[in-house]
C-alpha cells in the first residue's frame, strides 16, 4: 500500500519522528490518527508530496533519538508508562497552568490580546481529564493488566470518544492563545504561562497517540478511513 493511503496512526507508528512531522503541518495524528495521509492533508489543505518525501527520508534513517520503541512494550509496561509518563505529568502541570493563567488574566485583562477565559477553560479541561483518567485507572488498564485486552473493546470506544473531546478542547485553547504565541510586550508570567502551555499540548497529544495508536491498537484496532 502506498505511504499516502496509509493512516497518521500507522505512520506515526512505524516511522521514528513522524509525529514531529505531523504536528509541524498541523495534521492530527492523535485523535484523527484513524485517517489516511490523504484524507488528512486534504482537510488540512495541505500538499502531501513534501510530507511523503520527508516520510521517506525518516523511515530510511536509524533512530538516533534514543527513545524506547514502546510497539515492542509489553502491555503492562505500556500502562505503567502511561501513568507515570503522562498521569502524573498532567496531575502537576494542569494547577500550575490554571494558576498563570488566572494572575495573567487578573493583572492583564484590560489588554485585548489578555487570553480571556482560559483559566476558566483549563479548569474544565483538567476537570475532564481527570475524570479519564480515573476510568483509565479503574476499569480499562486493571482489564489490560490482567490480561483482558480483548475484552475491553467497549471502554476503549469511550476512552477514543474522550480523546477526541480533549483535541477539541487543545484547538480551543490554541484559539484563545493565538497558537500559543505571545504578544509583544507580555511579561515573564504570561511567557511562562505560555512555554507550560505548550508543553502540556505536546504531552496531551503524545499521550493520546500512545494509547489510541499503540495500545488500543492491540485490542480494538480503528477503522481506517
Amino acid at each position: 500500500m502506498e505511504m499516502i493511503e496509509l493512516s497518521l496512526g500507522q505512520l506515526a507508528r512505524r516511522i521514528p519522528g513522524a509525529t514531529r512531522l505531523f504536528d509541524a503541518h498541523r495534521l492530527d495524528f492523535c485523535c484523527g490518527g484513524n485517517k489516511t495521509l490523504r484524507a488528512a492533508a486534504e482537510a488540512a489543505g495541505v500538499d502531501t508530496a513534501p510530507i511523503v518525501e520527508e516520510l521517506r527520508l525518516l523511515a530510511g534513517r536509524a533512530d538516533t533519538s534514543g527513545e524506547r520503541d514502546w510497539q515492542e512494550a509489553s502491555a503492562t509496561e505500556l500502562v505503567e508508562h502511561l501513568l507515570a509518563r503522562y498521569h502524573a505529568v498532567h496531575r502537576e502541570q494542569l494547577p500550575e497552568l490554571i494558576r498563570l493563567a488566572r494572575k495573567v488574566e487578573q493583572v492583564h485583562g484590560g489588554r485585548a490580546d489578555c487570553p480571556h477565559g482560559l483559566a476558566e477553560h483549563l479548569s474544565a479541561m483538567a476537570q475532564e481529564l481527570e475524570s479519564h483518567m480515573r476510568k483509565e485507572e479503574d476499569v480499562l488498564f486493571p482489564m489490560i493488566v490482567r490480561g483482558q485486552g480483548p475484552r475491553a473493546g467497549a471502554p476503549i470506544n469511550v476512552m477514543r470518544m474522550e480523546h477526541d473531546d480533549h483535541g477539541v478542547a487543545l484547538r480551543a485553547m490554541e484559539a484563545m492563545t493565538n497558537d500559543i504565541t505571545a504578544p509583544a510586550g507580555a511579561c515573564t508570567t504570561w511567557r511562562a504561562l505560555y512555554t507550560g502551555l505548550r508543553t502540556f499540548r505536546v504531552d496531551l497529544m503524545a499521550h493520546i497517540h500512545t494509547e489510541n495508536n499503540i495500545l488500543f491498537e492491540r485490542f480494538a484496532p480503528a477503522v481506517v478511513h
